[in-house]
């Protein structure tokens, strides 16, 4: 298996992940609950998850023409139905270009300055990946303590 090929497989495994995360919310409300102990609602954290995937993969390097709202993935509401979408769409997204990337294309560095020093293309990926694993923790998190 080549790394695009494990890559792959994680992605698709954790966005199927959040999926049941948000199937498992049995009233649509409870994914924007906010309390003192809990910043992000899980609805918030998935529009965020969705959102930074879609932006570094299909923008960046897909050239999706995604456009990214970052502050509304923090103050905007979905619907359970779009959210769904969302997660469905982002993981397309994720999976089409990891099955037509070489790689020599993820050894090249990532087009955009991220983080202030540079990196590869892997390197963004490993970290993408990294990102939405800390974030579906949250929701898993979230969702047992509402």
């Amino acid at each position: 298996m080549n790394t695009q090929e494990e890559l792959s497989a994680l992605f698709e495994r954790d966005l199927d992940r959040l999926r049941v995360e948000l199937d498992s919310y049995e009233v649509d409300e409870s994914l924007w609950v906010v309390t003192k102990d809990i910043n992000n609602a899980a609805g918030n954290l998935m529009l965020h998850i969705c959102g930074n995937l879609n932006h570094y993969v299909g923008a960046v390097l897909a050239h999706s023409g995604y456009v990214r709202e970052r502050d509304l993935e923090f103050t905007g509401r979905a619907t359970r139905s779009e959210l769904e979408r969302n997660i469905e769409g982002t993981k397309n997204v994720v999976l089409k270009y990891l099955a037509e990337v070489t790689d020599e294309e993820l050894a090249q560095p990532y087009p955009q300055d991220v983080f202030d020093y540079p990196m590869s293309t892997r390197h963004l990926l490993i970290h993408l990946y990294g990102h939405l694993q800390y974030h579906l923790g949250q929701v898993n998190y979230h969702r047992r303590l509402i």
